[in-house]
């Protein structure tokens, strides 16, 4: 079966490579009549052919060298011109928020060119602690992509007096992963900056244990306020460089940055402001890559990697810089541009071929071909039908309380309430208070205002918490809609504006063992299922890219302005202004909980 580990160490290859290099023996695999993209020299060269063998660059040589050698036995393919370059590596990913198994993802990132990822799994983590990581990285084992993880830093992103999650990631723990799986590579997102840069024990405990054994540290900072204080805490990477100016600051403080590139519509496409660090301050890209991030079934498919790179590209960069921001740059950030990241002798055949507009036409992994003219090769078929299956406990995650009231009492005087207002893209919210003079019902209040409910209910079993709060500018004008991916604790989140269509979407996903769904006036008219800890489906890529489409159009069609996977952070209490949890309202910048209302 293919496997990450198809291709031999290179130290048992040396002489065979050398041997290939020389003329004195046959590659397997001749990939001739190319335009190679050459990430070291950032050079287009023409009439070249790559020469292949065991799965790694043997050499590349002029087209035709092989034809007029004496050897014998490679298989030979004319690419006629296109553009052979080395497949794309994925510095920052979140593998479940594409609700697909490490498997099924990897035949969406296949298409689109990506054969390297670097990815944090701390949703599992928050939900099923050390043992969730380890069935990712099993999964991940089994899946036909080279797949490293970042060890989720921060697990649960707040204490336990603001929300409650499923696991917690002391040092300890996360030393152990380190010190067991070869491919924890990095520390991951230190969420918890604020925590960071006040210097907080435990955080600065996390970063030790990845720091004393040479691995490096991934961040995640919002405010040029807290940038030195990360990088002197030994962050040097992060993706949520959202403009010019704290994209320059992250460079000057020496920290890798990660542009974001995604669906334009969704809060993760920060890349066309960030990267006029470059093309206006005049940074040079050197310490700068390219990142997905966070993507959906379907917007996999719509806005990988590739399509990352053809923003860069768009934005100012030349082809060839903007290529090696998304494979050399992110091999050299983690200290692995020896193995993948450009297409030179020693490094695994790894390799795209793509027409003159930058679109993947076939993928080699390791030499094999697994996409070949946009579809997947019999082989990538193959692997797919033998993905990873996770164990029973993984379907048994989603524990509701028997009861939980979904909204809060109407209250009885004049009060000022305490409202989460959504500020475009949909990443911040804003703290605003709106005045509520007395009612008859909920409904009354709903039609004078842009308000609607929002709850978060506790789904670990732990202690049946029921958070409520009311937001703002959401659009939401009749039904509700829920989510058991409610970053980062990743209890239910769920809004509406009545309470039996709260039940009904409560109850659609405790039936589904966990999942997303839109009900509306006693019907679900769109759901995904998301049974494996409540985050993933269990189904092939392009069957969860299907129902996520149908469930973006329901989305819409009930007017929610904020996509789902921008409803999905609403409960994440790391990021500023204001929150929800089970355990009610977070002021973020304060930490602490808040109370819905307060007498006028």
């Amino acid at each position: 079966m293919l496997t990450r580990f198809s291709v031999a160490p290179l130290h048992t290859m040396t002489r065979t490579l050398a041997a290939v290099a020389m003329g004195r023996e046959a590659p397997d695999l001749v990939i001739t009549g190319a335009r190679v993209l050459s990430t070291y020299t950032e050079r287009m060269h023409r009439e070249r052919e790559v020469w292949i063998k065991g799965g790694r660059v043997a050499v590349v040589r002029r087209a035709g060298d092989y034809k007029k050698s004496k050897l014998t036995g490679a298989q030979v393919r004319d690419v006629r011109g296109g553009i052979v370059a080395p497949g794309l590596v994925d510095p920052h990913v979140h593998i479940e928020s594409s609700m697909m198994t490490a498997c099924a993802f990897a035949e969406a990132a296949l298409l689109n060119g990506t054969t390297t990822v670097f990815c944090d799994s701390h949703e599992i983590g928050n939900v099923c602690d050390v043992a969730g990581i380890e069935w990712m990285l099993q999964d991940a084992r089994r899946a036909p992509l080279s797949i490293y993880l970042t060890v989720p830093s921060t697990v649960p992103a707040t204490n336990a007096k603001l929300e409650t999650a499923g696991g917690d990631l002391t040092a300890a723990k996360i030393g152990r992963i380190f010190d067991r799986w070869p491919e924890a590579a990095a520390l991951g997102e230190k969420m918890d900056y604020i925590s960071v840069a006040m210097g907080d024990a435990r955080s600065h405990a996390i970063l030790a244990a990845a720091l004393k054994r040479g691995r490096p540290v991934c961040g995640h900072i919002y405010g040029r306020q807290f940038v030195a204080a990360g990088a002197a805490s030994g962050i040097t990477d992060t993706h949520e460089a959202i403009d010019r100016e704290i994209a320059g600051d992250f460079l000057e403080n020496g920290v890798w940055i990660f542009l974001r590139g995604g669906n334009p519509l969704t809060p993760w496409h920060s890349l066309p402001q960030a990267i006029k660090a470059v093309t206006e301050l005049g940074a040079n890209p050197k310490r700068v890559c390219v990142c997905t991030d966070d993507r959906d079934a379907d917007d996999l498919f719509l806005f990988g990697m590739d399509w990352v790179v053809r923003q860069a590209v768009a934005a100012g960069l030349k082809t060839t810089t903007a290529w090696s921001l998304g494979s050399l740059h992110p091999a050299t950030r983690y200290a692995m541009d020896g193995e993948f990241g450009g297409l030179a002798p020693a490094r695994r055949a790894d390799m795209v071929l793509l027409n003159d507009a930058l679109e993947v036409q076939s993928t080699w992994y390791g030499g094999e071909l697994v996409v070949d003219r946009r579809k997947p090769t019999a082989l990538l078929d193959q692997a797919m039908t033998k993905r990873y299956r996770y164990p029973r406990a993984a379907y048994a995650t989603v524990k509701l309380p028997a009861r939980a009231t979904l909204t809060p009492a109407l209250p009885k005087q004049a009060v000022t309430a305490n409202v989460i207002r959504l500020v475009p893209p949909g990443i911040l919210t804003a703290h605003d208070t709106v005045a509520l003079p007395v009612a008859v019902s909920w409904a009354d209040h709903f039609e004078k205002t842009d308000l609607c409910f929002l709850t978060v209910i506790e789904r670990h079993g732990k202690n049946g918490g029921v958070g409520h709060g009311l937001l703002r500018d959401f659009g939401l004008k009749d039904g509700a809609v829920a989510s058991s991916v409610g970053h980062d604790a990743h209890n239910i989140v769920m809004a509406g504006t009545n309470e039996p269509d709260m039940h009904l979407a409560l109850a659609t996903v405790k039936r589904l063992r966990g999942g997303v769904c839109v009900v509306q006036r006693g019907k679900v008219i769109a759901s995904v299922a998301l049974p494996i800890a409540g985050l993933l489906s269990d189904k092939r890529a392009p069957v969860v890219a299907k129902e996520t489409t149908a469930l973006k159009r329901a989305w819409t069609k009930l007017g929610c302005k904020v996509p789902y996977m921008g409803f999905n952070l609403l409960p994440l209490s790391v990021i500023p202004e204001l929150r929800l949890t089970d355990k009610g309202l977070i002021d973020v910048l304060g930490m602490s909980v808040v109370p819905l209302f307060t007498r006028r």
